[in-house]
């Protein structure tokens, strides 16, 4: 039993899928096959049911995962701290965010009370950022839906209002405020599902008894004002892009939603059993000691006069 059975082992049991792992690991099915076929023998049992090219993870294999995990995550954790008393600097933390709007300020903030401190940032739905964590990728994630793997940690660093914005002009322009059931035949823009506005949409509506219609749904979050201003449907955008004053390059007129739970909450997220560099520690402490964004919405109708400022609400 080697180090390279071990991570070899790991992969495949992540995706249970042979030529994924291969591809991902970069050698060839064979060669990957026939590893897992040594380390089974090693061990004196088999670690994967197989039927056909189909895989999974018996009982014996779950057990050992375990224990593999653990294992190379220590071994993970020695290389950084070596590395990082090495260095002169403050050593590396990882961000992983849905939205990097979310982020941006709050990072560079960071950067400017640490310089030393190597930041890392990453865009992943929350599917992603669950398996980052798991895997050691991301020491932390902003998340905006619940994340709750074994042994992860959290504190709620904010809860802001989601709006809906519509195109000038607009049957809804002018509105202050909107039922879900008034929405019903209304196209929306949106994300694909994993995203938190697809989920905050489709729980909305499942309220209601209604699944709403779609016009568009993409991957690019930053991308749905500019579809809703150029007429393509009506969405859900967070606060912070209203008071981040982005009407002023992308005009829309933004109307409250009528409904229990339409808001985000942001939370921190890190593994409690993961190694944290002193950058990492330092970041969790910066993000947790001040309020993280400002929660005061502007008046909706002051806000539509062309040239207004809106108040600007700043992560940090």
């Amino acid at each position: 039993m080697d180090l390279l059975q071990l991570r070899y082992f790991q992969v495949v049991a992540r995706y249970e899928h042979i030529s994924r792992a291969a591809e991902e690991l970069r050698v060839a099915q064979p060669s990957l096959s026939r590893s897992l076929a040594r380390l089974e023998a090693d061990l004196g049992s088999p670690l994967f049911d197989r039927q056909g090219r189909r895989i999974r993870l018996n009982q014996y294999g779950e057990m050992f995962l375990r224990h593999v995990d653990r294992a190379l995550a220590e071994l993970d954790d020695g290389r950084r701290a070596v590395r990082e008393a090495r260095d002169t600097g403050l050593g590396r933390v990882r961000v992983a965010s849905e939205t990097l709007l979310t982020v941006t300020p709050l990072l560079g903030s960071f950067r400017a009370a640490h310089p030393r401190a190597d930041v890392r940032l990453f865009q992943s739905d929350a599917e992603d950022m669950d398996r980052r964590l798991r895997a050691g990728e991301v020491d932390f994630c902003v998340a905006s839906q619940p994340l709750t793997g074994a042994g992860f940690a959290s504190v709620e660093l904010a809860r802001e209002e989601v709006l809906l914005a519509v195109p000038y002009g607009h049957r809804l322009d002018g509105r202050e405020s909107v039922t879900v059931r008034e929405l019903a035949d209304e196209p929306f823009v949106t994300t694909r599902p994993g995203h938190w506005q697809r989920a905050l949409l489709d729980r909305l509506f499942a309220a209601e008894g209604l699944t709403p219609r779609l016009s568009c749904e993409g991957n690019e979050p930053a991308a749905s004002q500019d579809m809703i201003s150029a007429g393509l449907g009506i969405g859900l955008i967070p606060a912070v892009s209203r008071r981040a004053g982005t009407e002023t390059r992308v005009p829309v007129a933004w109307v409250r939603v009528d409904a229990p739970g339409c808001h985000r909450v942001l939370t921190l997220v890190w593994n409690r059993d993961a190694y944290l560099s002193e950058a990492a520690r330092k970041f969790r402490e910066f993000t947790t000691s001040r309020p993280f964004m400002t929660h005061r919405l502007p008046d909706a109708r002051r806000d539509r006069a062309p040239g207004s400022v809106l108040a600007r609400g700043h992560l940090l």
